[in-house]
């Protein structure tokens, strides 16, 4: 599957969206089971970002996207981790105090102690927790050789059936982590193919623009290829049928507005009635089947954040972090 990722990672399992300072830290804080001292926006208004959060047994990855620059200051991880950018510019400095660019998988022991600094648009995917023991090397770890592995994961988890295929595709990758830590050899960082002109039409066509309802011979006319050209190269190179990345594409899209910082009180079934989904049973189940979770709950995992006590920092009852 070549690489074409090009919006923000883990889009399917977003948490919140378009939040403000204060929240954003808060949801950072809460699914990271990071310490961190504080969060210090490049700007005095507008939002922060958004933040993704993907739990399998085997560990969690996190999206984090800034929509603005953003300097996170004095965290303190609990569990070894892998930071791996994947837009924009992002940084990091020890108890050094210089700062230095990550550009490629960078191990982050625990105990260590860091700032991390993100430029506006950037978004950096957190991977862990990679071991339990406290470290005692101050130094971050480059990993040039995870980099075609983590790439190859992002991309296929875009494109992920159902969510016990998430799951899977996830946790696979975490065992490969832990081999390469026990010592096996590194996963192989081949160069990715180039991928077809007219999937990547077909691709961007259903993800960008919500207000296109589905016509397969459409979409080959603006693909430049047969619809059964186009139903074999998204089948082939996806594992999905151009349906049902499109059916995708609109769960998607009434998740992000459930999460939406900026919106009031969610409202399940107009979302789902804009996005052409008339029947809220069988829109919720569709949902489930995608997310691994309830419309409902969605709503109620970042209303139980808005109730977080700021001062307290303590997680509300049944929200969950990460593992470790």
């Amino acid at each position: 599957m070549p690489y074409i990722t090009t919006k923000p990672e883990l889009e399917t399992h977003l948490r919140i969206h378009c939040a403000h300072r204060d929240l954003w830290l808060r949801t950072v804080r809460l699914v990271s089971g990071c310490d961190i001292s504080g969060c210090e926006p490049h700007q005095s208004t507008g939002p922060t970002g958004c933040l993704s959060e993907l739990i399998t047994t085997a560990g969690t990855i996190i999206g984090l996207h800034t929509s603005q620059g953003v300097d996170i200051t004095q965290c303190r991880a609990p569990n070894e981790f892998l930071l791996f950018p994947t837009a924009g510019d992002v940084s990091i400095a020890s108890s050094d105090g210089i700062w230095r660019a990550v550009d490629m998988p960078l191990q982050v022991g625990a105990g260590n102690i860091f700032n991390l600094r993100l430029a506006e648009n950037s978004r950096v995917v957190i991977l862990g927790p990679l071991g339990k023991q406290p470290s005692v090397n101050s130094s971050f770890e480059r990993l040039p050789e995870l980099t075609g592995l983590i790439k190859g994961y992002l991309d296929n988890i875009r494109f992920y059936i159902d969510e016990a295929h998430a799951l899977a595709l996830t946790g696979d990758l975490f065992d490969q982590l832990a081999d390469y830590q026990a010592g096996c050899l590194a996963p192989s960082a081949s160069e990715l193919a180039t991928p077809d002109r007219r999937l990547i039409r077909t691709i961007e066509k259903i993800e960008q623009d919500s207000g296109w309802e589905f016509n397969l011979q459409e979409l080959a006319s603006h693909s430049g290829a047969s619809e059964r050209n186009v139903y074999y190269l998204m089948k082939h190179n996806t594992g999905m049928t151009p349906y049902r990345f499109y059916q995708r594409q609109r769960l998607i899209r009434v998740r992000r507005r459930l999460v939406d910082c900026r919106e009031g009180e969610p409202h399940i079934s107009r979302y789902a009635a804009d996005e052409g989904f008339s029947h809220l049973g069988r829109f919720s189940a569709l949902y489930r089947e995608h997310f691994g979770e309830l419309p409902s709950e969605t709503v109620r995992w970042r209303q139980r954040v808005l109730e977080i006590d700021a001062g307290a920092g303590q997680p509300p009852r049944d929200v969950e972090l990460v593992p470790g």
